[in-house]
């Protein structure tokens, strides 16, 4: 979790949009496509992306200009009880005067939005589908034998 986190404090009425306590929370069932929306998945599936975790939603929430913190918290919905599975974003939506810190991104939806769409361009996803494509192609063009050949 990240040091420079603003100190948390009961939520009132009167605090500014800058207190984590006024930030948005996004769980990664919200935007996980294996997930049902009676188990909390909040988008269309076909907008969702599969299994994606808390630092997933981290990293690319962190190249916009929104402020963005972690939190170790699991999902009330969440049957699983792994640590793979905890994990909560707190994003920062509202300036102090009340204006979105991102025009595009303006609401809550827009920013799960962004979030699923840019999970599968991560080099950590995309790292993986390629190597088992580049797996299974060595298999077929080798037959799946593996021949020993003389030692000299």
């Amino acid at each position: 979790m990240a040091a420079s986190q603003p100190v948390r404090t009961n939520w009132h009425p009167n605090k500014k949009h800058s207190d984590v306590e006024r930030w948005i929370c996004i769980y990664p069932a919200y935007i996980n496509s294996k997930k049902t929306r009676q188990e909390g998945r909040r988008l269309p599936k076909e907008q969702c992306v599969e299994n994606p975790t808390y630092a997933e939603i981290r990293d690319v929430l962190s190249v916009t200009n929104l402020r963005v913190g972690v939190e170790n918290k699991q999902y009330s919905r969440e049957r699983s009880r792994e640590m793979q599975m905890r994990g909560r974003v707190r994003v920062q939506m509202r300036n102090d005067d009340g204006e979105p810190c991102n025009l595009e991104l303006g609401s809550r939806e827009d920013i799960m939005r962004y979030v699923a769409f840019r999970i599968p361009q991560l080099k950590s996803r995309q790292g993986k589908s390629g190597d088992q494509q580049q797996h299974v192609q060595a298999q077929q063009s080798t037959g799946g034998k593996k021949g020993k050949g003389k030692r000299r």
